[in-house]
């Protein structure tokens, strides 16, 4: 079924077009690079997979509960509608949300890829090309991944959010090489990191857990590049080329608060947009899910050297300032452990499987009817 059949809203024209600002830099130094980098590059040749074939897809997702998620979570509980909705109405609300947040996955997705495009184009650097070019492939994978789950498994799909479609366009439209990786590595891939492993971490659902510890894994060497990338480039600008980035990081840290609310989810069940916005705002799960959204990005800005009195003060308005001192290089240890730690028990179980079904057929063999004896 294609996909504008899906969508719960009209998404507007099928081409959104951003005007490309900014050269493609080419160099002629083959041979020199950075071990760091050199090295991130060959773990993500070494870390390529197939979606199709990693995932088990014949696990069943039930749409109405794709996730199961608790009717806490669900920012229209306790409200007067909550005790109107019927149970096959509160299961239609949690397929709205999961297409609305999957959707928002495979928007981020696609947007990630465009991006790494660009530093592949942009970035005066091999080393920086090359591990771009690896992460260009993941992302893609990402998107096919995420698409194939609302197609096939939920059935429906949302627009792209207009906060990450405004943090998309202004990271595109920016003619300085290393905003993409500003916009894309450090916010966007930052809070979606967030994001996934909250839902990874809680959710009962084998498949979503699947797709979202093995598209971690890929974003934690993403995430590192980005540092990398940004920390030997930032310590060479000067103070008033450092409070432009730090304004971008703020006006983009505002729009990333608000990009994760569903209020267009609400508006769908016939709820008026600013008593939706009222009840996202109220909502205590949701105000706890946006604060840990930032608890990637908060530690990584600070890493890269925009730690400006002004960038501080937006932190502490957002009630995020405290995650600065978070240990990031052990968050992203864990994403590769739990992806490979799913691998293991998941083929271990395999394993299992295979060694009973052996077994079985042994025994049933010597049980049967053999060749007679005379």
């Amino acid at each position: 079924m294609p996909t504008y059949d899906q969508y719960a809203m009209e998404p507007g024209q099928p081409l959104w077009p951003v005007p490309a600002t900014g050269a493609a830099r080419f160099t002629w130094e083959y041979d020199d690079g950075r071990d760091r980098l050199l090295a991130l590059y060959q773990k993500g040749k070494d870390k390529q997979w197939d979606g199709q074939k990693r995932i088990d897809w014949d696990l069943e997702v039930d749409p109405y509960d794709p996730l199961g998620t608790p009717d806490e979570a669900l920012s229209l509980y306790g409200t007067r509608h909550w005790a109107k909705l019927t149970d096959r109405d509160r299961g239609e609300l949690r397929r709205h949300y999961s297409a609305w947040q999957f959707s928002q996955f495979l928007h981020g997705e696609q947007g990630a890829m465009i991006c790494a495009a660009r530093i592949v184009e942009s970035a005066p650097d091999l080393d920086a090309k090359f591990y771009s070019a690896t992460q260009t492939m993941d992302e893609a994978r990402h998107a096919e991944i995420y698409g194939r789950f609302l197609h096939e498994k939920i059935g429906m799909l949302y627009p792209i959010n207009d906060n990450l479609r405004a943090l998309l366009g202004d990271t595109l439209r920016d003619s300085r090489w290393d905003m993409p990786y500003l916009g894309m590595q450090v916010l966007i891939e930052g809070l979606a990191l967030a994001a996934f492993g909250m839902i990874r971490d809680t959710t009962d659902k084998p498949l979503p857990k699947q797709i979202l510890a093995y598209v971690m894994q890929d974003e934690a060497r993403h995430v590192a590049f980005g540092r990398m990338a940004l920390r030997d480039c930032y310590k060479q600008l000067t103070d008033a080329e450092l409070r432009e980035r730090e304004e971008f990081v703020i006006e983009g840290c505002y729009l990333m608060r608000d990009r994760l609310r569903g209020v267009e989810v609400l508006e769908n069940f016939g709820i008026p947009k600013a008593e939706a916005e009222e009840y996202s705002e109220r909502s205590e799960f949701l105000a706890l899910f946006r604060k840990l959204l930032f608890s990637r990005i908060v530690p990584c800005v600070k890493d890269i050297g925009l730690w400006g009195e002004r960038l501080q003060r937006a932190y502490v308005d957002l009630g995020v300032f405290e995650l600065g001192d978070a240990n990031l290089d052990l968050l992203m240890a864990e994403d590769e452990e739990v992806a490979e730690r799913l691998d293991a028990e998941r083929f271990a179980a395999e394993e299992r499987e295979r060694i009973a079904e052996v077994g079985a057929a042994i025994e049933a063999g010597a049980d049967g009817d053999g060749p007679a004896r005379t």
